[in-house]
Order: C-alpha cells, then sequence, then structure tokens
C-alpha cells in the first residue's frame, strides 16, 4: 500500500513540474473575430478593384494616343497639301505673269514696228496741197484747168437755201494723186455763187497723204500745226497756234455706248489768215474715226483725215 501511494505521490509530483517549469512553452490558440475576417475580404476586394480601375485608365491613355496621332498626322497630310496646292498656285501665277510680260513685249514691239513702218512711209509727202486761194473768183472750168492732177468732177449739187449765197457744190477728184486706202483720193471742194464764181475753195485728203505719221489728236493740232503747215500750202498765211484744241477733252471726242471706248476724235477750228494782203477767212476740221482701229485692235488703222476751207 505504501509503494502505491508513493508512486501516485511521484507521478503527482512530477506532472506538477512538468506543467511549472516552463509555463510559456504551452500552445497557444488564435481565434479570427467577424470583424477580422470582414477586413481582411475588404482588402483583396479592394486590392482587385484598383487593378480594374488602372487597367481601365491605361487603356484610356492608349485610346487618346491614338486619336492624337490620327490628329496629328491629319494636320500633317492637310499642311502637305495646303504646301503643295500654294506651290502650284504660285506656280501658275507666275507663268501667267511671265505670259503677260512676254505678250506685251510682243505687242509692243509689233506696234512699233508697224508705228516705226507706218511713219517711215509717209515721212515724205505723197500729194501737194493745191493753191486753194487761186482757185478764189473763177469758174469751175477753170478751176479744173488749173488744178490739173487729173481733176475729174465727181458729183455736183445744187444748193438751195435762202441767205445762202452758195448755189452749187462742186466735187472735184484729183486721179493722178496717189490714194491712200484710208483716206482715199485726195478731193478738191467747188463753192460757186450764182454768178457761176467759186467764192470757196476747200481741200480733203488723208494726214498721212501729206506726210504725217501716227500722231495723236492732240500732238497733231498742238505739237505739229497740222492744220496752220495745210493752209499755208493752199496758199494762206495763218499765225502759228491758231489752231487751239479746246480744254475739256469731251467737246471733240465721241465714245460708244460703254461710255469708255473712244470712236472718234472731231474738231472744227476756223479764223482768218492773209494773201495778197488781203484778209481771207478759213475754216478747218481734223478727224480721226477708230471704228476700224477698234475692231483690229490696231491704232495704225485709225482713218485720219483733214479738211481745209478758204473764203467766205
Amino acid at each position: 500500500m505504501r509503494k502505491g501511494k508513493r508512486r501516485e505521490d511521484e507521478a503527482a509530483s512530477t506532472d506538477h513540474q512538468v506543467m511549472g517549469a516552463h509555463p510559456e512553452e504551452a500552445p497557444q490558440v488564435v481565434t479570427l473575430t467577424a470583424e477580422d475576417a470582414e477586413d481582411a475580404s475588404g482588402k483583396r476586394a479592394k486590392g482587385s478593384h484598383a487593378r480594374q480601375g488602372q487597367a481601365a485608365y491605361i487603356q484610356k491613355s492608349a485610346r487618346m494616343r491614338k486619336i492624337l496621332i490620327a490628329i496629328i498626322i491629319l494636320l500633317v497630310l492637310l499642311l502637305v497639301g495646303a504646301g503643295v496646292l500654294g506651290w502650284q498656285l504660285y506656280q501658275t501665277a507666275r507663268n501667267t505673269a511671265v505670259q503677260q510680260t512676254q505678250i506685251a513685249e510682243i505687242e509692243a514691239t509689233t506696234n512699233a514696228d508697224q508705228a516705226m513702218k507706218d511713219t517711215s512711209a509717209t515721212t515724205s509727202k505723197k500729194t501737194t496741197v493745191p493753191d486753194l486761194v487761186g482757185l478764189l473768183g473763177k469758174s469751175q472750168d477753170e478751176a479744173i484747168q488749173a488744178l490739173s492732177h487729173g481733176a475729174r468732177v465727181s458729183s455736183a449739187v445744187e444748193v438751195n437755201e435762202e441767205g445762202n449765197p452758195i448755189r452749187m457744190e462742186v466735187r472735184v477728184a484729183l486721179t493722178e494723186e496717189p490714194a491712200d486706202s484710208r483716206g482715199g483720193t485726195p478731193t478738191v471742194l467747188l463753192s460757186l455763187n450764182e454768178g457761176g464764181a467759186i467764192i470757196r475753195a476747200g481741200y480733203t485728203s488723208s494726214t498721212s497723204s501729206l506726210g504725217y505719221g501716227s500722231l495723236s489728236f492732240s500732238d497733231a493740232v498742238t505739237n505739229e500745226s497740222i492744220v496752220e503747215k495745210t493752209l499755208d500750202e493752199a496758199g494762206l498765211a495763218v499765225p502759228e497756234g491758231s489752231a487751239k484744241l479746246p480744254e475739256d477733252k469731251m467737246q471733240y471726242s465721241t465714245y460708244a455706248s460703254d461710255g469708255t471706248t473712244l470712236t472718234k476724235e472731231s474738231f472744227t477750228f476756223s479764223g482768218t489768215g492773209t494773201a495778197n494782203g488781203a484778209e481771207v477767212p478759213w475754216s478747218s476740221t481734223l478727224t480721226y474715226d477708230y471704228s476700224m482701229a477698234n475692231a483690229t485692235g490696231n491704232l495704225v488703222d485709225t482713218i485720219r483725215t483733214i479738211l481745209v476751207y478758204v473764203g467766205m
């Protein structure tokens, strides 16, 4: 009995030593609460959403880059196209300007050559103004004989106007004088009174036949004194500067219906001169007809004529 009790006491003592010797080495049991489980689950969920949001942002950024690249490419293409178009327009304008310059130069050269030809062809006189003053007082037959140069009556018209001393107007063509393609044949105009005597004598011809080139209307009157020189040839002394154009060009200019195309320049001058110590009235009409020149586009085709009268 004592041996049995001693063994029980030893066993109990051993158990007590084992349990009391290293109390910290006893295993611990950790128990998770519901809140801890929820926090862990929430963290996993939040991490998943963050990854999804990041992926969406990356995709959106990629799309924006593609769109920007496409826009940049489009702008570059537009700039290149605009540059090509601008270059083509520049080349076209440049070629047009060059062509216009060449055409202008050709026209200027052609006109200059034509003007030189026209001037050289008319610097020498083709006809001479007859002595009109010497015809005054003569009969028609006497005048024709004095004129010679193939003088031939081309028309005779009776005049019956009250108060007008002229009773017959006779046109005498000088057929042996060189005819002008524009101004026609030089012609003498005789005005006879009731007794058959010449009281006014006139002459008409192209200015080129008288030795005048392609002068402008104002130059022919002002600078070349075409009226005074023609009257002087006709036997009447007229002071230089007697023929003066009005300051207003509209008084001697005629325009087409468009208001800008000049069709004719014409003006009649008048005054008195001296012949054989006597004072004799005179009149002169200078006419530039641009009808044919407007049609051909060449001023050389202008019909330039002068008419002078002495007497009455």
